[in-house]
């Protein structure tokens, strides 16, 4: 299929028989074809959502292509389904070989979690970094692990006193602060793995402004109906393009010794000054874990 992800990214040839995967987020959108395309690379692929008729669809149709599939229902507003999923993943697999952030999304209406943090800012961010952590000690010693992000973050500033808090709320200054979060989280783990010696990669990518990828049903009327018509417009983004955005740092032989990078149109991409702020990465990373309680992972 000169169309699937795995082409759009030229990794049709890469085969992932025996490696297990994890894939928030997809049981619709890019995550969903991210995972199916990881399936006919031959991976087995743990599929994560909220839906759990959908994840069941997602993973009837990799034991389709020969296979395995595990669905687990998580709400990544909340810590403990988080650390639930954390559990399932050790517990069906041996190791993990990808780990693929890619659950979240841009929410209307402003509000905080159970843990007094901004909605935004917990899912898109907070859940990938206490999943992540969860998991370190479980990854292969090869793994990859790939973080969407977007170009969203362009003209946002680090500001941690305002994710505790809804005044002014702004969504689309929520979602843009939260994908600053995640390219900071992403370089930052990526540099404390590699102080620790272990050649685990970690980046994040752009993954495209995607008609059809389910993401405009979080934006204000009438502009999901808008996006919509656009998904049908030649040379418009498309869902497994997006796809393929994750799909090439997480399988491509070309990126197997980069890491700390973010990816747009499966290039190396300079993000914001914001993005490259080693002390904002450091800030973050100290206020993620001590928000959730948590020791700082490596």
């Amino acid at each position: 299929m000169t169309d699937s992800p795995e082409a759009l990214a030229g990794v049709a040839d890469v085969d992932c028989t025996g490696k297990q995967a994890l894939v928030t987020g997809s049981t619709s959108g890019i995550g969903r074809k991210a995972a199916l395309a990881l399936g006919r690379l031959g991976a087995d692929v743990i599929v994560h959502g909220r839906d759990t008729t959908a994840g069941a669809t997602v993973v009837d149709e990799l034991e389709t292509l020969g296979t395995d599939g595990t669905f687990v229902k998580a709400d990544f507003a909340s810590v403990d389904d988080v650390r639930e999923l954390a559990d399932v993943v050790r517990t069906e697999t041996d190791e993990l070989d990808i780990l693929i952030n890619n659950a979240g999304g841009l929410f209307r209406e402003g509000e905080l979690t159970d843990l007094g943090v901004e909605y935004t800012f917990h899912v898109n961010h907070l859940s990938p970094f206490l999943l992540t952590s969860e998991l370190l000690e479980h990854l292969a010693d090869d793994a990859r692990i790939v973080t969407t992000a977007s170009a969203a973050h362009q003209g946002t500033t680090l500001n941690l006193d305002r994710v505790t808090s809804v005044d002014g709320f702004s969504s689309w200054s929520a979602y843009g602060h939260s994908k600053l979060a995640n390219i900071l989280f992403a370089s930052e783990l990526a540099h404390r793995l590699d102080a620790t010696d272990r050649a685990i990669t970690s980046n994040s990518i752009h993954p495209g402004a995607i008609p059809g990828s389910g993401f405009s049903r979080f934006l204000p009327r009438p502009l999901p109906q808008v996006m919509k018509g656009l998904s049908v417009v030649p040379g418009a983004t498309t869902v497994a393009d997006g796809a393929a955005e994750l799909l090439f740092p997480a399988v491509s032989p070309r990126t197997a010794d980069l890491s700390g990078r973010y990816f747009a149109t499966q290039q190396p991409t300079t993000p914001s000054t914001a993005a490259r702020d080693k002390g904002n990465a450091r800030q973050l990373w100290a206020f993620s874990a001590d928000i959730l309680d948590i020791e700082e992972p490596l």
